[in-house]
């Protein structure tokens, strides 16, 4: 990623910059960052205490999604000032201390690979066991619906601050840093909250807003209203996904728990990636507010339908039962 990103800055500094340049650097970018991620996923339970699993988890998850915020606002005053080219190289900077720090972990994950076997058949093995676990799948079925229609909105945002807040880049940054800070509130209170019952709760309420919040954010005529609206769907969607992956890595064994959070990855990327796709060629038909509140409303039903499922009543209600958390000591 460092590597990847200097020569993004130098290209777009030098003026020599292409579209072909553009594709296979996010090309390269997305395969390190889908590398990474799972890794640094994986490796989380070998360095806190079982019992403090979830929180450490959420924390993690919170300076995820701070990046939103602290991204945007580093950014910002240099795009005014400086250019964009000054953003890339704060970028390069900033995957520069990443680099460093990731140097300086000394633990090992306790992940067991099957050496005989290849790469795709030891993956496999991950897809089985969450399609096979009904806790698990149905957990992965709630991701992919949440992930397309509440959270495929970065394709979304420049367009609608135009058409409905006639402002453009800064005032693309200024949506982008209210849904960073409303992700990383959310993030941060649930890092704190140690309760089954309570977790079980907000998860499903957070489903519910995560289909309200894009419908605000749509229906906005005033900067204001669209911070708003921004905030709560970074809180609903950032708070919605650290529950479920705390649930997901709160119960699956050690052995597999990287192939599990590479097969999370693959769920919550690829389908982001397509929809983004999708939401952005159809926006220049149908705009963007129509996209964000179809969307929200069919989560809405998605989660009301969820209720006849067994698995997902039962976590709502009670939150992770002793059982399923048992399966990953």
């Amino acid at each position: 990623n460092l590597v990847n990103n200097l020569v993004l800055a130098v290209l777009v500094s030098t003026g020599n910059i292409e579209i072909w340049h553009l594709v296979v650097l996010s090309l390269v970018n997305g395969s390190a960052r889908a590398s990474q991620m799972p890794a640094a996923q994986a490796l989380i339970p070998n360095l806190v205490p079982r019992h403090t699993l979830m929180n450490a988890i959420a924390l993690n998850e919170a300076t995820m999604q701070g990046s939103r915020l602290l991204g945007p606002a580093a950014i910002l005053p240099l795009m005014l000032t400086t250019g964009i080219e000054g953003a890339f190289f704060l970028c390069t900077a900033f995957y520069a201390v990443s680099l460093v720090q990731g140097f300086r972990l000394r633990t090992e994950s306790t992940g067991k690979v099957d050496r005989q076997r290849g790469l795709a058949s030891n993956l496999a093995e991950g897809f089985i066991y969450c399609y096979k676990t009904p806790h698990l799948r149905a957990l992965i079925y709630l991701t992919l619906l949440h992930c397309g229609l509440t959270m495929s909105y970065e394709s979304l945002l420049p367009i609608l601050s135009q058409q409905r807040l006639g402002a453009e880049g800064a005032g693309v940054a200024t949506l982008m840093m209210a849904v960073g800070a409303g992700a990383m509130l959310s993030s941060v209170a649930l890092a704190g909250v140690r309760s089954e019952l309570t977790r079980g709760r907000t998860f499903f309420y957070m489903g519910i807003l995560s289909g309200v919040a894009p419908a605000i954010l749509a229906v906005s005529t005033t900067m204001p209203m669209a911070l708003l609206g921004a905030a709560l769907l970074g809180a609903s969607t950032a708070g919605f996904m650290t529950l479920i992956h705390t649930m997901i890595q709160s119960t699956i064994p050690d052995g597999i728990r990287g192939r599990i959070a590479g097969v999370y990855s693959i769920h919550v990327g690829g389908t982001m990636a397509i929809l983004n796709l999708a939401n952005g060629g159809l926006a220049d038909f149908t705009g963007a507010p129509l996209i964000f509140i179809v969307g929200g409303v069919i989560f809405i039903i998605a989660m009301a339908a969820s209720l006849k499922s067994f698995s997902l009543r039962k976590i709502y209600t009670a939150g992770l039962s002793p059982q399923l958390q048992a399966v990953a000591d």
